[in-house]
């Protein structure tokens, strides 16, 4: 196996326990022999349990003396829950080192340096644009942020209707497009919604299947009007309801202060219109994911709720990423131009 392919099965592991990781940053590591065979392979424990670095050597055994490690971070030079990861590679025998991304915090920082001094070859940048795009986005927008990182998820019809005149949603979107966002629940630490939302369609906002492991289901209900029977303060995940005490009536910001003092790194907002109007206008969405239906409704509900726009120059305007058929329906992601 060359190194690229190497890193490429690194980012797919690293891609496996995103949302199990937080507050540390999903990592995936695989190790070659001598020969370029891959011998171990990894990915971030939750917290309190091995790094990706660690979990692949201890896989390697022997066979990682005088090959070579390639993972997403760079590996750090710390002491915190477990030991530096640069202190294992150098005894493993490991004389190459790749990385895509470097570490940016300053405690565990420095870790290419301690690993040359070590006699250690490090090549740091390959695939970093996709890594740092990829499955570490999020928790690299922690660390230059200080907020979590805020993926918007809509579901509307082709003239961006997300509910009908009656109120009706469901469905819009197939079961194929419904399916891609149980996934995009699994990789998010919290699914944040307002009370409209649970007041007109009393979701659960569960994965499923149930995978083990559920994201925070948050309401933001300035009022306090959640109904204790409401599904999402059922016992099939953890639950938080943030009234105007927590965080200060509408203040988009003010969720995701809280949120962040609980280590959450990646949310998925699946509010409706006014809750995703208050997060636009606030400049706290960082990437939008739509799904767009050959539907037609004509009226009903908009997708989202005043922007303070007034004019097309005003426009806020998204940069597109992607698009792919899903089922009968268009998924788009998008970020800010």
């Amino acid at each position: 196996m060359d190194t690229e392919s190497a890193m490429r099965q690194a980012i797919a592991l690293s891609r496996d326990v995103l949302g199990t990781t937080s507050p540390n940053p999903p990592v995936g590591a695989v190790v070659l022999d001598q020969h370029g065979e891959p011998v171990g392979e990894g990915a971030t424990a939750p917290p309190g349990g091995p790094h990706a670095e660690i979990v692949a050597l201890l896989q390697a055994g022997t066979r990682a003396y005088g090959g070579a490690l390639v993972c997403t971070l760079e590996p750090c030079n710390h002491v915190g829950r477990t030991g530096p990861c640069t202190a294992a590679i150098a005894e493993a025998g490991i004389a190459h080192v790749t990385y895509a991304v470097d570490e940016p915090t300053l405690p565990a920082g420095g870790g290419a340096e301690v690993l040359r001094a070590a006699g250690i070859e490090v090549i740091a940048g390959l695939l970093a644009d996709e890594v740092a795009e990829g499955p570490l986005e999020g928790w690299l927008h922690v660390q230059q942020t200080g907020r979590p990182f805020v993926t918007w998820k809509l579901a509307t019809t082709l003239d961006g209707r997300s509910a009908a005149a009656d109120g009706t949603s469901r469905w819009i979107t197939g079961p194929a497009a419904r399916a891609d966002v149980h996934r995009l629940r699994a990789e998010a630490d919290a699914v944040v919604v307002g009370i409209g939302t649970v007041l007109a369609d009393d979701p659960q906002l569960t994965v499923r299947p149930d995978p083990g492991r559920q994201p925070l289901r948050v309401v933001v209900d300035s009022d306090g009007r959640t109904p204790p029977e409401a599904r999402v303060l059922d016992d099939s995940g953890p639950s938080l309801v943030l009234t105007e005490r927590d965080t200060g009536r509408h203040d988009a910001a003010g969720v995701l202060t809280v949120l962040h003092d609980r280590g959450v790194v990646s949310v998925l907002l699946e509010g409706g219109p006014t809750l995703a109007a208050a997060f636009m206008t606030a400049g706290l969405v960082d990437r939008v994911i739509g799904y767009v239906a050959p539907v037609l409704l004509g009226a009903g509900l908009p997708a989202v709720g005043d922007l303070g726009v007034g004019t097309i120059t005003e426009a806020v305007r998204l940069r597109l990423c992607g698009a792919e058929r899903i089922g009968d329906d268009v998924k788009l992601t998008l970020r800010r131009a």
